[in-house]
């Protein structure tokens, strides 16, 4: 193990146990019912970023599904508490599977906390089937709400592993970098957000696939 990669694995598994992380997930029930709809069944599933397993282990039936996360005392848990097969991963360097692996990568609350996505995707296209889906979620920082916040001198965001601060259309144009983008969905943002995601979305849902 490098020293980058044993570093971050420390950093992520105090981050997770310091901040009470481990055994929630940020709306967990919506995003399980909105990835599943996108997933199906009868696929072989990478969740990038599982940390312990609570958002993965609604993928379980009907799939395949390996977890992978740099926090090994999360892995542990997934696979003892969610029986999920789990392999350890440095999401800034090529990722430890074959060409055409999966049928479906996950990446749930995990792209913001990326340096290096642009490493992170390509590899993500890699293992992916042609015609594999890649859904997930991510945070909007530039909403109308948190520019306001920055006008009255506050910080746009307060968690210290987040590196990417997107907005609608610099999300887009990421994932259209490698990906066809079929669909972004409002996850916060309330009704409003349904009329304009650019200005009220706090945090979106995407579908996207392997052409």
């Amino acid at each position: 193990m490098d020293k980058e990669h044993s570093l971050l694995e420390r950093m992520y598994s105090s981050h997770h146990k310091a901040g009470s992380r481990l055994r929630q997930s940020f709306m967990e029930e919506q995003r399980a019912a909105l990835f599943l709809s996108w997933i199906g069944t009868g696929k072989d599933i990478l969740d990038l970023g599982c940390r312990d397993g609570t958002l993965t282990r609604h993928f379980v039936p009907g799939n395949r599904v390996t977890g992978g996360d740099i926090d090994v005392d999360a892995l542990d848990h997934a696979k003892a508490e969610h029986g999920i097969e789990v392999r350890q991963v440095n999401l800034n360097s090529e990722l430890p599977f074959p060409d055409a692996s999966f049928d479906v990568v996950v990446l749930a609350e995990t792209l913001e906390h990326l340096p290096y996505p642009k490493i992170t995707l390509p590899e993500i296209y890699r293992v992916l089937r042609p015609g594999g889906a890649f859904v997930g979620n991510a945070p909007i920082a530039y909403n109308l709400k948190n520019r306001y916040r920055v006008i009255r001198g506050k910080k746009l965001d307060y968690d210290p592993t987040h590196c990417q601060y997107f907005s609608i259309d610099s999300l887009t144009a990421l994932l259209e970098g490698y990906f066809e983008l079929d669909e972004m969905v409002a996850l916060k943002g309330g009704r409003w957000a349904r009329l304009s995601m650019r200005l009220f979305a706090r945090n979106v849902a995407f579908r996207c696939r392997k052409a």
